[in-house]
């Protein structure tokens, strides 16, 4: 394979459109790994991925966001028998969540009930969703987690549930195994994820695309 075909080409409608694309891709990334922070000092449990990340921190003793990091990395290098594509937004995904996170957690406190810590996680969620259609919708490649479900699904032509429930289960599992935390969250995350990326992604996506036309330049006659 060769390097050039490695990576996702950047196109865009005019310098205004590509400067405005790595905003909004910066905030996404920013408010992503800050839902999560939200989520974690819920306290009612977190999403898959995440239960894995906390067991691993919880044993290893490294914190949540580095290990957030280096997840991304593993799951980065088993793209590379799948022979995905890389975009910049994958990039800086990998490297830019974990930081967020660890800062929101730096800066907000345990809450001291459920009845705060439930609002928290559920506030999270909503903001993941909303973060998710940011950084997808700059169109600059998918995350890590993301393309390792899609390259699978190409490589073996099962379907999109199947892989990403296999995936899910098994991390999820892993990450229960080394003590990460297991709770309602985590169910309310399995079941309302979907539906809020569903709703926030292709309005999201509208407002992108419409914006890249109207930056276009006027071509002279």
């Amino acid at each position: 394979m060769q390097l050039r075909s490695v990576f996702i080409p950047v196109t865009a409608t005019s310098r205004r459109d590509l400067v405005e694309r790595l905003v909004q891709l910066l905030a996404g990334l920013f408010l992503y790994g800050v839902s999560l922070g939200l989520m974690v000092r819920g306290g009612i449990g977190v999403a898959p991925w995440d239960v894995l990340a906390l067991g691993v921190s919880g044993q290893s003793g490294i914190g949540y966001g580095t290990i957030t990091v280096l997840v991304s990395v593993v799951v980065l290098l088993l793209w590379i028998p799948l022979r995905q594509r890389v975009g910049v937004g994958t990039l800086l995904n990998s490297l830019l969540v974990g930081p967020s996170a660890d800062l929101t957690l730096a800066v907000i406190p345990a809450p001291p009930s459920i009845w705060i810590g439930a609002p928290m996680f559920v506030a999270g969620l909503v903001l993941l969703a909303f973060a998710t259609g940011l950084y997808i919708a700059a169109s600059f490649g998918p995350g890590p987690r993301d393309g390792l479900m899609t390259g699978l699904v190409r490589v073996t032509g099962w379907k999109v549930w199947i892989v990403r429930t296999l995936i899910e289960g098994s991390v999820l599992l892993v990450g229960f195994l080394l003590g990460g935390p297991v709770g309602v969250g985590t169910v309310l995350f399995a079941l309302g994820v979907g539906p809020l990326v569903g709703w926030f992604l292709p309005a999201i996506t509208r407002l992108r695309e419409d914006r890249s036309r109207r930056l276009a330049p006027v071509p002279s006659h």
